[in-house]
């Protein structure tokens, strides 16, 4: 029998909220198990990503997109087919789905589409001033400044 002890990786690690939020959306998964509707995601720039997903026959007004905190819905409900129409084969999916994205720190939705049966939604990845990486200049004190010129120039007359 072996024993694990977990307690330096949690005292380690901070935010672990967030790490509990993809457990719970994990067993969301494997519970509905279908991975519907199925979806890609694309980088189309160095801060610019593209989440397009295939939700044939949903309208406009059936679809939901949602941002909250880091968290990404999107959401279809479907009505009842119009008409007593009597299928022989359905093969398309007309039914109500939840798909949730766990979005990284710092990314925005910046719009949507919905053409041909393909939700296309933008993301922008805007990070503050304050995290941006800048250089900063190094200054040294006059006084080590004339000392480092006067031994280059010593330098420079015993060379001679």
């Amino acid at each position: 029998m072996s024993t694990f002890d977990f307690s330096p990786l949690f005292r380690s690690t901070i935010g672990f909220d967030r790490l509990m939020n993809l457990m719970e959306s994990t067993t969301q998964w494997a519970e509905n198990g279908n991975g519907y509707p199925p979806y890609n995601i694309e980088k189309t720039g160095s801060d610019t990503y593209r989440i397009t997903l295939a939700v044939a026959g949903f309208g406009e007004d059936e679809l939901a997109i949602e941002s909250r905190d880091a968290l990404l819905v999107v959401e279809g409900r479907k009505g009842e087919p119009e008409g007593n129409a009597a299928f022989l084969h359905r093969g398309i999916a007309g039914r109500s789905f939840k798909r949730q994205f766990q979005l990284a720190d710092h990314v925005k939705v910046v719009g949507a589409s919905l053409n041909n049966g393909l939700l296309v939604i933008d993301l922008v990845r805007e990070l503050p001033e304050a995290m941006k990486p800048r250089r900063i200049a190094i200054e040294t004190s006059d006084a080590s400044r004339k000392a480092l010129e006067a031994k280059a120039v010593e330098g420079g007359r015993e060379a001679a």
